[in-house]
């Protein structure tokens, strides 16, 4: 269930994570990160829709998130999961999860999955798929499964697995970084007992983020999702390898193959190291606020944003938050077109603010994703003309 202490490589690894990860949140203003925060929320959604099979693109997320569904069936039940996804992120981003729990605990892992069904319409709790079974929020399975890649445990004995399960991962047994690396262990382990009739792997996938989140402070600035999606294939591969029985007498831990779970850990402790990375790359002041400026600019020259628009953009990505007032003096308009701007920009959504009469902060739209940060999902696909 956990690679023995003293692995170096592993702990390399889980180091340089730990550093990266607060050099980035050192490098923006807490005002930034808290916009980015609710934008990374919804990419994890995404991606971790993703991996599931569930095609949700952004738009349809953020529309979700406006209470604007589908009249599709299907589409519109893609949507309640991915809100109920964003939801239950956002509260365990907050620090509104059980403080007082461990999240990889029985408890928790309850708790995740009776968060995530309850926000859905009961209808969406009978599945077809699983014999016209009604799947009860925060309840374990009552009955065996197969997977393609293994037989998880009989549902009698799942209770049972859960324990050890909490037992194994307490975390005043563990360094930091043995607590980073059973992130991984935690995450393949969950999916191996299969405790849930369904929603096991969305389950494990936000349990792998509360892990991080208590781990590095609460900030929110990457998706782990990201990183498994984009290599998803060799995700499941290391899944369904650290599933095998163990290799000989050298290679244990309990049954399964202990050499396949190091492989997996590293892989996960890399896929997280890429993407602080990359949030790291896409995030440097000068290069941003160049996309930026570009982007502006042409909806200036189209007559969809006023002049003006791009200083106000810029102020508020240098202070953290700009105050209304200040829209007069950061333009160089009389009062009545500085307010008119600042409308503007809040109509559109590149800023934003907590109330009528509140400082503003720079936004981070749907619609000027592919602009102001490309890749962060496929390409074409934030502004809605990708596949």
């Amino acid at each position: 269930m956990l690679v023995p202490e003293g692995d170096a490589a592993l702990d390399d690894l889980s180091f340089d994570l730990n550093r990266r990860t607060a050099a980035l949140a050192a490098s923006m203003h807490p005002a930034i990160q808290k916009e980015l925060s609710r934008l990374v929320r919804s990419v994890n959604c995404y991606y971790s829709n993703s991996i599931s099979g569930s095609v949700t693109t952004p738009r349809e997320i953020e529309r979700a998130l406006r209470k604007e569904f589908a009249t599709d069936k299907d589409q519109r039940a893609l949507q309640y999961e991915a809100l109920a996804h964003v939801q239950v992120q956002q509260l365990i981003d907050a620090g509104n999860d059980p403080q007082d729990l461990w999240p990889a605990s029985d408890d928790y892992v309850r708790w995740l999955h009776r968060e995530l069904l309850t926000r859905l319409p009961p209808e969406m709790l009978v599945r077809p798929g699983y014999g016209q079974i009604r799947l009860v929020p925060g309840e374990y399975r009552t009955g065996d499964v197969e997977l393609r890649s293994h037989k998880p445990p009989g549902y009698s004995v799942v209770p049972d697995f859960m324990r050890r399960f909490t037992e194994a991962y307490r975390p005043d047994r563990l360094s930091k970084s043995r607590q980073l690396t059973s992130i991984a262990a935690a995450h393949h382990h969950l999916m191996w007992i299969h405790p849930f009739a369904d929603g096991n792997g969305r389950v494990a996938r936000l349990l792998s983020h509360a892990m991080l989140q208590r781990l590095f402070g609460g900030q929110s600035l990457w998706s782990v999702a990201r990183g498994l999606a984009r290599n998803s294939e060799k995700y499941r591969v290391l899944l369904a390898a650290a599933d095998i029985p163990q290799r000989n007498s050298l290679d244990g831990r309990d049954s399964l193959s202990l050499e396949a779970l190091k492989a997996l850990c590293a892989f996960f402790l890399n896929a997280a190291l890429d993407e602080v990375d990359f949030m790291h790359k896409l995030l440097q002041p000068h290069e941003l606020l160049h996309r930026m400026e570009i982007h502006v600019g042409e909806e200036v020259a189209a007559k969809r944003l006023p002049k003006g628009s791009f200083e106000m953009l810029r102020e508020a990505f240098y202070r953290g938050s700009i105050q209304r007032a200040d829209a007069k003096s950061i333009t160089g308009y009389e009062e009545r077109r500085a307010r008119e701007t600042l409308s503007t920009l809040l109509v559109r959504g590149l800023l934003v603010a907590t109330g009528p009469r509140a400082a503003v902060s720079l936004g981070f739209p749907t619609a000027v994703l592919d602009r102001w940060l490309p890749d962060l999902y496929p390409m074409g696909l934030a502004s809605g003309k990708g596949a």
